[in-house]
């Protein structure tokens, strides 16, 4: 990049365009939420939690407040940790969603900013670099994925490469640093796409290392030396540091690792190339038929934009970037598109990801192959961004207007070759914005379009808050996740201790505990709570219809050991101390 205005104008822009492709959702922060009222609830308490952790217990920091009494509960499922700073002094749920709302603004920022400034430090100019933005950041498959805020924020992933690229190219140790810091936080979202960027990491740098060895081992300045040790450290400590629940979960509950059959479930094949988010109104209707038979969609809606893979395959013979990157790009791109299929566990075929699910530590941990084809995404985009500098190369040779080699030019002639220049230059600028708006266009849709349907739901928050009944709560219904998701997100007023959560992994404890205590209250409910150390009961009333706990506000409690009490759509019950035993001290 050329220096810092063009930076600020990189970030600028990139902030306007996710204003812009959000719409009106800077409108409504707090009170509306980005494609629905599933994930993106329980992932608004993420944030709020790993914010508020890292000032009320930041060496206690994995003991979340939900699934109680579970050890390590924030770590049931990627934690937004590097999201913490927005989480921070978060108090109540319109907050919490308000922090999320934005959140998601800046995640699309980043992705578009991200894959400017690897374009740039790549060799691609300013026009280029904006299709490769777009591409990255509103490419098909994201659309799929507004509701799960680990797999749209991948900005930090080129972002961190683009800084590796500038450190090394300039010799800054400083830069290179930098990119090791973005590279952690990038892990700090979550392992979902954490894990295999951290796995990638390591190939490039053996495959850089071999490279240094095969050239006779140039000498290197001790400065980047130091900087690369340093930054590589951090890295792993970082990852170690988030790792560490998870291993610690994954003993506790073999639940938490994906059996083949888990995986296979969210596998599809090459055919999944060729299914559009339902959402896009572009490609979502002419693909219908293959979704048909489809579930598990989201993941596996992997076509890559027909626009993207027409400039991807420009680029890829062009000569704007060398040829041994457009190369990698390409079996990049192919690599992980391969991977992205997953496996099948009985049809005899040797499937990559299967090999991977094998041997790498951690990557059975990881039920969505789909989502490895967000790194196809960014190989693409690079590509495409080739590809659009060299139509751009392209239109202002045509646009020359230089006069003939043979004659000396007349002044009409010269005076023309002078204003060609300006005259290439805004078509050239117009075919690059329209070029990186069709872009945005094929993979989102259009801006302030109404007739686009794409979802940002009202939220309805609590009329009343639970803060002050004495925790740990239990809330019911349970065992829904639409309930579930509500409940944590609740919970950010005050951080109560609850029973409930939600996460890509609930412990059998609490799924076993919610079926025992069908019905409550009855005296084994009861007894088997307060044993739990239980201390309240919220009932949901305006929730409880068709569930097993639908009469239970009107159960009488006498001789339960109950105090009940009522609060506009709650009924609590709190639970008194167990009575002692002849013989026992007060």
């Amino acid at each position: 990049m050329s220096g810092r205005r063009e930076v600020l104008l990189a970030a600028g822009g990139s902030l306007l365009l996710a204003l812009v492709m959000t719409w009106p959702l800077v409108l409504n922060l707090g009170d509306a939420i980005p494609r629905d009222l599933g994930d993106p609830l329980a992932q608004s308490w993420k944030v709020a939690w790993a914010g508020h952790a890292l000032i009320s217990q930041p060496l206690d920091y994995f003991q979340a407040n939900q699934f109680y009494p579970e050890r390590d509960s924030f770590a049931f499922g990627d934690m937004l940790i590097g999201y913490a700073p927005f989480g921070l002094f978060t108090d109540g749920s319109r907050d919490a969603v308000t922090r999320y709302d934005l959140v998601f603004i800046f995640a699309y920022a980043m992705a578009f900013f991200g894959a400017y400034v690897l374009a740039r430090e790549l060799g691609v100019g300013p026009a280029g670099a904006a299709v490769a933005g777009a591409a990255f950041a509103f490419a098909p498959l994201r659309l799929e994925h507004d509701g799960h805020m680990q797999v749209i924020s991948t900005g930090g992933i080129p972002l961190a490469l683009g800084l590796a690229v500038r450190g090394v190219r300039l010799r800054r140790p400083w830069v290179l640093l930098g990119a090791w810091a973005v590279a952690a936080w990038q892990v700090s979202i979550g392992f979902a796409l954490g894990l295999p960027f951290a796995y990638a990491l390591a190939g490039g740098i053996a495959i850089a290392a071999l490279v240094w060895w095969r050239r006779g081992r140039p000498p290197v300045e001790r400065g980047m030396l130091v900087a690369g040790a340093a930054g590589a450290l951090l890295f792993t400590v970082v990852t170690a540091l988030i790792a560490a629940p998870h291993i610690r979960i994954a003993d506790r509950h073999p639940e938490a690792i994906r059996t083949p059959e888990v995986v296979e479930s969210f596998s599809e094949g090459p055919r999944a190339l060729t299914v559009a988010s339902p959402e896009n109104a572009v490609w979502g209707p002419l693909t219908e038929g293959a979704r048909e038979d489809l579930v598990n969609i989201a993941e596996k809606a992997l076509f890559p934009g027909l626009l993207i893979l027409a400039l991807a395959a420009i680029g890829l013979g062009s000569s704007v970037l060398p040829r041994w990157l457009r190369l990698s790009l390409a079996a990049a791109a192919v690599g992980f598109a391969i991977l992205s299929f997953g496996f099948r566990v009985d049809d005899g075929l040797l499937w990559p990801y299967r090999w991977l699910y094998e041997l790498l530590p951690g990557w059975e941990g990881i039920r969505t192959p789909g989502r490895l084809f967000t790194f196809t995404t960014l190989a693409l985009a690079l590509l495409a961004a080739a590809g659009a500098e060299s139509l751009l190369a392209a239109l202002r040779r045509r646009l020359g207007e230089e006069p003939p080699p043979e004659r000396e030019a007349s002044p009409e002639s010269a005076a023309g070759s002078r204003a060609g220049p300006g005259r290439a230059a805004v078509l050239t600028a117009v075919l690059a914005a329209a070029l990186a708006l069709a872009v945005v266009v094929e993979g989102r849709g259009l801006p302030f379009d109404p007739f686009d349907d794409q979802p940002q739901p009202a939220l309805v928050h609590p009329a009343v808050s639970t803060a002050d009944v004495p925790d740990p709560q239990l809330h019911l219904p349970a065992g829904r996740d639409k309930d579930n998701r509500r409940y944590v997100l609740w919970s950010t007023d005050g951080y109560p201790r609850i029973v409930n959560g939600r996460a890509s992994t609930t412990p059998e404890e609490t799924i076993e505990l919610i079926g025992r205590i069908k019905p409550f209250p009855s005296p084994a409910s009861v007894a088997e709570l307060r044993a739990l150390g239980v201390r309240s009961v919220v009932l949901h009333t305006n929730r409880l219809g068709g569930t097993p706990w639908d009469d239970s506000a009107a159960v009488p409690v006498e001789g339960l050991g109950l105090r009940r009490s009522e609060r506009p759509g709650l009924v609590i019950f709190e639970l008194e101390p167990a009575p002692l035993a002849a013989g026992e001290d007060g």
